[in-house]
């Protein structure tokens, strides 16, 4: 049996037994990759571990050590408490601001993992205060993050266009950014109305309603107190938290919408400025986002000690165990080949459309387990003998190809599926890496087929 299969047929187990037996996926996966590696690629420990992904390690570490202690001094509540009061009452649009926001980063040039470690914890955390399904949230958060990949500035779009032009294949950038821009769209409308949009829309007349009659019921009262001096109420009853005249009213319109202003203490200013400080450095300068948050966290954490306690705990190490083990595996399975050798034999089946299509499906699950930025680069050099026949406009082909390559970032194995599962509570964990994987599987099934039918048809019968 050739190496290439079993490492496929590896990592077929290690998903089953992660599943039924209640032990880290990212352990099997690690014990896997020595085995093959030492047995049938010959390699020593230190070879086995060479595809370790050592940034991703200090990424997730280093987000969620310094969004822990954000969380831990309450500077993330102040955030959202702020941000809560400046949407007002208006919970249909929340699910539309949190995709937007996700988006602006990728779009602005950032890796989606960039943006997603910075906005997922604010964005997941806004959802919740507005009563969103976590679901909902995180949904839109990471196709919100893939909304932007292929702006004509994002690293994935530039990677793409070099490939394929080193390859002798010219490629439409505009084409690139608006195929994903309107994937990732049409896939928030779905997410909007089967998670909750539509509840969201019903019960918002209903709660506009009853917040404005609580408010009218509140200027009510305010306005017979000025009168008479006394607290009399609407209806001639006793006013509960009245004043005198002239006095501050309890009960008005910020208290009845349930975000009461809090103050924010010193330590929480220098948490909001050394988050805006690590954005800046990673989204503008291009510092490397691990070990920038690292080192925050680290001199934040030393300074406001006192603020902190158990933040450390707050690193997600089993989301870490899980990523690097799996990646470390598909690593390897990369470094023997079995993505090339699977690609070759696909280029030998001489049908086009029956190419493009499972070049679609191979990087949907290939990417799913991987770095989509990796990915793009082997992908598209694949793609080119069969393209060379004609009879497929190149430039679509690439659209469906890094559509498919990038939509199962939803996965709780890629590098933004992972940052978005970290910033759930570890309670509710395993229930919402069950449900990413479900949609990530799902994505894995449905973008080769819609973005064949969507680019890759139409095109060939152009």
């Amino acid at each position: 049996m050739s190496i290439h299969v079993v490492g496929v047929v590896a990592l077929v187990l290690v998903f089953v037994l992660g599943t039924v037996r209640p032990v880290n996926i990212g352990i099997f996966a690690l014990i896997a990759t020595f085995a093959i590696g030492v047995t049938m690629a010959g390699e020593d420990p230190k070879e086995v571990l060479a595809g370790f992904p050592a940034d991703i390690f200090v990424l997730l570490v280093g987000v969620t050590y310094l969004f822990g202690l954000a969380s831990t001094n309450g500077t993330l509540e102040w955030i959202v408490e702020r941000a809560a009061r400046a949407f007002g009452d208006r919970p249909t649009l929340v699910p539309w601001l949190i995709f937007i926001f996700s988006s602006l980063p990728t779009m602005a040039g950032a890796l989606g993992p960039a943006g997603v470690a910075m906005l997922a914890p604010l964005c997941l955390r806004l959802g919740e205060r507005y009563g969103l399904s976590r679901r909902m949230s995180a949904l839109m958060t990471m196709h919100g993050s893939c909304a932007g990949n292929f702006s004509p500035i994002n690293g994935l779009a530039i990677i793409a266009q070099q490939a394929a032009e080193n390859n002798g294949l010219h490629v439409s950038g505009t084409a690139l950014f608006l195929g994903n821009l309107g994937y990732n769209v049409a896939l928030a409308v779905v997410i909007y109305f089967v998670f909750g949009g539509r509840t969201l829309m019903r019960d918002a007349r209903a709660h506009r309603v009853a917040v404005s009659e609580r408010v009218l019921v509140a200027v009510s009262e305010r306005v017979l107190v000025a009168a008479d001096g006394a607290t009399i109420g609407a209806t001639g009853a006793a006013v509960t938290g009245g004043t005198s005249a002239g006095g501050p009213a309890k009960g008005g319109f910020t208290e009845l919408l349930g975000h009461p202003k809090t103050p924010i203490r010193l330590d929480q200013v220098v948490t909001l400025i050394v988050i805006i400080g690590v954005a800046i450095a990673a989204l503008v300068f291009d510092f490397d986002l691990g070990f920038v948050t690292l080192v925050a966290a680290a001199l934040l954490h030393s300074i406001f000690a006192n603020y902190f306690d158990g933040a450390d705990k707050k690193i997600v190490w089993s989301v870490v165990l899980l990523i690097c083990g799996i990646t470390t595996l598909v690593g390897a399975m990369q470094r023997f080949g079995t993505v090339e050798w699977i690609g070759g034999g696909l280029a030998d089946i001489g049908a086009p459309l029956l190419t493009a299509f499972l070049l679609c499906l191979i990087g949907a699950v290939t990417s799913a387990f991987g770095s989509s930025a990796g990915l793009i680069g082997v992908l598209v050099p694949l793609a080119v003998p069969f393209i060379a026949m004609g009879g497929i406009d190149a430039t679509w082909v690439l659209v469906a190809l890094v559509i498919s390559a990038t939509v199962v970032d939803a996965m709780p194995f890629s590098s933004v599926g992972a940052l978005t599962l970290s910033t759930a509570p570890e309670e509710e964990r395993p229930k919402l890496f069950r449900f990413m994987l479900l949609w990530g599987g799902i994505m894995i099934v449905t973008a080769p087929v819609f973005t064949w039918l969507a680019f890759i048809l139409p095109a060939s019968l152009a």
